[in-house]
């Protein structure tokens, strides 16, 4: 099994669903090994526990700068002997040095189809805009926020009479569906990097599309 190590800072929503998907599953082709939050008393640690997975705080107020942090970082993350990090939610800026030691095995989730609408308040600039589909990705992490090699994506249209709330609930229920998903493909062997292009080696595995996607 690949063995991840899994980084959040709140709630842990799609934790929670990499947890359904791969905790106590006889046929997961993964191991989550260690959930690290950069905050302490955060739901997602309640939601690791539950699920019987191993836990670390590593508090980032606690070090005098980012390079300092993402050192503590590696450390646990290497001690656990994870093959891959996985972003859930994680609100840290990583360091160009902690992104190229984990190069194409650190990957992120972000609430847009990239590389349309990086940043934050994707969904709220998605209705200003007029865009007639929204989603989710799952990239490998680069140096620059919200780019690199695409591994998948979840669409969904959009509503005349969506919010930015009732959009952002939407995505966020693809971004569950996604996320494990795109692990699998990673487990699995499907996923090569090449360049700037992550080519997944299994034509339409790495698209969900709403309402008419899989299960």
């Amino acid at each position: 099994m690949l063995r991840v190590a899994v980084l959040i800072s709140g709630r842990g929503s799609n934790l929670q669903a990499l947890i359904d998907r791969f905790v106590g599953q006889p046929d997961s082709p993964v191991e989550i090994v260690r959930v690290i939050s950069n905050r302490p008393d955060v739901q997602g640690l309640e939601r690791a526990k539950k699920a019987g997975l191993k836990t670390k705080v590593i508090d980032h107020k606690g070090f005098p700068d980012r390079a300092a942090f993402d050192e503590a970082l590696d450390e646990e993350i290497r001690a656990a002997g994870a093959q891959l990090v996985v972003l859930a939610g994680f609100m840290r800026l990583l360091t160009e040095k902690f992104i190229d030691d984990w190069r194409d095995r650190l990957i992120n989730i972000h609430p847009a189809l990239l590389p349309s609408f990086r940043g934050l308040d994707t969904h709220r600039r998605v209705l200003k805009r007029g865009a007639k589909l929204h989603g989710a990705t799952v990239h490998f992490v680069r140096h620059e926020m919200d780019t690199g090699p695409i591994i998948a994506q979840a669409a969904l249209p959009v509503l005349a009479n969506d919010t930015p709330e009732t959009l952002g609930a939407r995505v966020l229920e693809l971004e569950h569906r996604l996320y494990p998903l795109a692990l699998t493909l990673i487990a699995e062997g499907k996923v090569e990097v090449d360049g700037d292009r992550a080519i997944v080696n299994a034509p339409g595995e790495g698209v969900l599309i709403h309402p008419k996607d899989r299960d």
